[in-house]
């Protein structure tokens, strides 16, 4: 009986562990951060703690980063909140969006997607800065 119970334990693990290797295995390329061309843009609001102000970025970048035809990932966070000299936690936004190529990106910053993003946008922030960078081999 306990062999039995041993066998059927070892067996749904093992099931597990498969299940789990497939999800992974199925993961979207898409969703595989491509370093060949990294854009890095910290927003700053005008009014940070205004909720409808974050909302409203937020609806605009999500509809924005989920119909751009060249952002290959993206990601959007806030300041971690981490507490020393050489990180800056000033701004409110900070977004990372990698793309295939340069050109790529290049077509990005005319594509409509994004400029609708901006024209909404912009009036809710009073700074941006952007850091472009390409990996190394």
């Amino acid at each position: 009986m306990k062999s039995k119970i041993n066998l059927i334990y070892i067996y749904r693990l093992s099931v597990f562990l498969l299940l789990i290797g497939v999800m992974f295995s199925c993961k979207k390329e898409s969703d595989t951060f491509d370093k060949n061309f990294v854009h890095t843009v910290y927003i700053w609001l005008k009014n940070p703690n205004n909720q409808e102000d974050r909302r409203l970025l937020e609806e605009s970048l999500d509809k924005f980063l989920k119909t751009s035809k060249y952002a290959k990932t993206n990601f959007v966070g806030t300041p971690a909140g981490t507490d020393r000299e050489v990180v800056d936690n000033s701004y409110t936004y900070a977004i990372v969006v990698t793309f295939s190529s340069k050109e790529e990106q290049d077509l990005y910053q005319s594509e409509e997607a994004h400029l609708l993003f901006i024209k909404e946008s912009s009036p809710l922030w009073n700074k941006v800065q952007i850091y472009d960078s390409i990996g190394l081999d």
